[in-house]
């Protein structure tokens, strides 16, 4: 059976910047979708991240420093759960869709490490997986499509709905449908074992990094680096003295 006639998991975060190694969760989603794409379960945490959160970042999903203080369960125990339930899909072998999981999960990794909780990898023994990506799946089975590849743009191109984008628990059930109607239009990856869909994602990732760093050290930035490690970024080595 392929993986798209059977269900799925999907994991999102909303945070409080872009940068995994110095921001933090704001709003978590683990969701579980039927093969029928009805959500059958489903967690959602609101956390107070311990820090301010910038007005762009608010402005985004909704959530301020005010409401997350007030509303907000603490760091520390809500990071606890979100890996042990992404943990608990991975473990019983449920692929795990995670729009842009270079960020997400690597973002989740390093809010483990700050409240000194296990992390996914630690839990599993291993590398998150299998893990499904629409991000990294939209740019090989079309690399040459013009325009933007955010969430938003393709749920409108695979006729997906979104109403309520930017709240975790709506981008992950929308990235769960959107990738499984990747799958049903591109068949060659619907059919694909999970293990080989994985790596060819590990693969596809790295290349779409270097094309990407290539051109903008050609256009924009001579020094750029594009992150090729997917789906987790690896944590920086601190060496004695402080250096990297």
């Amino acid at each position: 059976m392929s993986w798209i006639s059977g269900p799925l998991a999907a994991f999102d975060l909303e945070t409080t910047g872009t940068d995994v190694e110095t921001d933090r969760i704001v709003t978590a989603a683990v969701v579980r979708l039927d093969p029928d794409g009805s959500v059958s379960e489903e967690r959602t945490w609101l956390l107070d991240p311990g820090v301010a959160i910038p007005e762009q970042a608010s402005a985004i999903h909704g959530i301020s420093t005010e409401h997350a203080r007030a509303h907000g369960v603490p760091a520390a125990s809500a990071i606890e759960e979100i890996a042990q339930a992404v943990a608990d899909v991975l473990r019983l072998g449920t692929p795990l869709v995670v729009m842009n999981a270079r960020y997400d999960l690597s973002l989740l990794d390093r809010e483990c490490r700050r409240h000194e909780v296990e992390s996914i990898s630690e839990r599993l023994g291993g590398v998150p997986s299998p893990v499904i990506d629409p991000l990294v799946i939209d740019k090989h089975v079309d690399k040459y499509r013009k325009g933007k590849r955010a969430l938003h743009a393709l749920c409108a191109h695979y006729g997906v709905p979104l109403d309520d984008a930017h709240d975790a628990r709506a981008d992950a059930v929308a990235a769960a449908r959107v990738v499984r109607r990747m799958g049903e239009k591109h068949r060659p990856v619907g059919a694909m074992p999970l293990a080989d869909l994985h790596d060819l994602q590990v693969r596809a990732a790295a290349e779409q990094s270097v094309s990407l760093q290539a051109y903008l050290r050609r256009t924009a930035d001579p020094a750029a680096v594009v992150e090729p490690a997917w789906p987790l970024i690896p944590r920086r080595r601190v060496l004695a003295g402080g250096g990297e």
